[in-house]
C-alpha cells in the first residue's frame, strides 16, 4: 500500500508539473533572461490569463532590447490588445533607427492601427517607390489626341501616413496634370518636342499635398499620337448641319405640296362654281323670255355678239404663225411645201 501511495503521489506531482510548464512559459522566460530582458513570471502568467500568447510579445521585446530601443512590455501589450501587429511595429522601429529616420513607438503604433504597413513605409522612405500611371488620353488645342504614360517616383512621408491619401490619389493628380498640360498646348507637336513640360507642370502644382507620399520626380515614359478628335468633331458637326438642312428642306417641300393641293382644291371648287353658274344661264334666259324681260331680237343680237367674238379670236390666231400649224407647213424649208397651181 505504501508503494501505491508513493506512485500516486509521483503521478500527481508529474501532472502538476506538466500543467505548470504548459501554462507558464518557463522556456520563454529563460530565453528572455538570457537575452537581458527582465520579464517576471507573474507577467507571463497574467498574459496567459488575458489570453495573450506570450511569445508574440516577448520575442519582439527581445529584438527591441537587442537593437537598443526603449520599449516597455506594457506598451506592447496595449498595442497587441488594440489589434495591432507588434512584431511589424518593432521591425519598423529597428529599420527606422538603422536608416536614421525619426519614428517613435506611439507613432508607429498609430500608423499600424490605421491599416498601413509601417514597415513598408519605412522601407519606402529609404528606397523610393516607382508608381506607373495608366495611359492618360488628352487633347491639344489643335484637336490631336495624345496618349501619355508616366512613372512617378515617390517616397513615403512618415508624418502624413495617418490621414494622408494613398497611391490612387497620386495617380489621379498626375493624370490631371497631364491632361491640363496637353490641353493648354497650342499644338500637339510642342508636347512631342518637349515631354518634360508635363513633368515641370505637375511638379510645380504640388500634387503631393495631403498625400502620404512625397513626389521626387515624374518621368514621361511614352507619348503616342491618337485620333484627330478635332476633325472628327467637325465631321460630326457638318453631318448634323446637313441633317438639319435636309429636315428644313423636307419641311418646306411638304408645305409647298400642301399649298399646291390647297390651290388645286380651290381651282376645282371655282370650276364647280363656274359649271354651276353656266348651268343657271339657260334657266335664267328661259325665265327672262317667259317673263318678257328678254326679247327674241335681244337673244339673236347676243348670239351674233358671241359669234363675232369667236370669229375675232380665230382671226387673231391666224395672224400668229407659230399658232397656225397650216401656215407653218407652207413656209420654205418645211416638210410639206405648198403645191403650185
Amino acid at each position: 500500500m505504501e508503494y501505491v501511495g508513493l506512485i500516486a503521489l509521483i503521478v500527481l506531482v508529474l501532472i502538476l508539473l506538466i500543467v505548470f510548464f504548459s501554462f507558464v512559459p518557463v522556456g520563454l522566460w529563460v530565453s528572455a533572461r538570457a537575452s537581458g530582458v527582465k520579464v517576471r513570471i507573474s507577467a507571463l502568467i497574467g498574459m496567459r490569463i488575458r489570453r495573450i500568447v506570450p511569445a508574440r510579445l516577448v520575442n519582439p521585446l527581445i529584438k527591441a532590447t537587442k537593437a537598443g530601443l526603449d520599449v516597455t512590455l506594457n506598451k506592447m501589450e496595449a498595442h497587441y490588445l488594440a489589434g495591432g501587429n507588434v512584431d511589424r511595429v518593432i521591425n519598423a522601429l529597428i529599420a527606422a533607427q538603422r536608416a536614421d529616420i525619426s519614428l517613435e513607438f506611439e507613432q508607429a503604433c498609430a500608423i499600424d492601427l490605421a491599416g498601413r504597413d509601417v514597415l513598408e513605409a519605412v522601407q519606402m522612405s529609404v528606397n523610393p517607390k516607382v508608381i506607373e500611371t495608366p495611359v492618360v488620353a488628352a487633347i491639344a488645342k489643335d484637336g490631336i489626341e495624345l496618349r501619355a504614360k508616366a512613372r512617378v517616383t515617390v517616397r513615403a512621408n512618415i508624418e502624413r501616413l495617418v490621414g494622408g491619401a494613398g497611391e490612387e490619389t497620386v495617380i489621379a493628380r498626375v493624370g490631371e496634370g497631364i491632361v491640363t498640360t496637353v490641353g493648354s498646348s497650342e499644338a500637339h507637336t510642342a508636347v512631342l518636342e518637349n515631354p518634360d513640360m508635363i513633368s515641370r507642370t505637375v511638379l510645380n502644382k504640388g500634387l503631393d499635398a495631403g498625400t502620404a507620399f512625397e513626389i521626387l520626380s515624374i518621368d514621361i515614359a511614352d507619348v503616342d499620337v491618337g485620333r484627330n478628335i478635332g476633325a472628327q468633331l467637325q465631321m460630326d458637326q457638318a453631318e448634323a448641319d446637313r441633317r438639319i438642312a435636309q429636315a428644313k428642306a423636307e419641311e418646306r417641300r411638304a408645305m409647298a405640296v400642301a399649298h399646291e393641293q390647297e390651290m388645286k382644291a380651290r381651282v376645282q371648287e371655282m370650276r364647280a362654281l363656274v359649271v354651276e353658274s353656266e348651268a343657271e344661264v339657260p334657266k335664267a334666259m328661259a325665265a327672262a323670255l317667259r317673263e318678257g324681260k328678254l326679247g327674241v331680237m335681244d337673244y339673236y343680237q347676243m348670239q351674233n355678239t358671241i359669234a363675232d367674238t369667236s370669229m375675232r379670236e380665230s382671226i387673231s390666231r391666224a395672224a400668229r404663225p407659230e399658232a397656225d400649224p397650216e401656215k407653218q407647213s407652207g413656209q420654205p424649208g418645211s416638210p410639206n411645201p405648198p403645191r403650185k397651181k
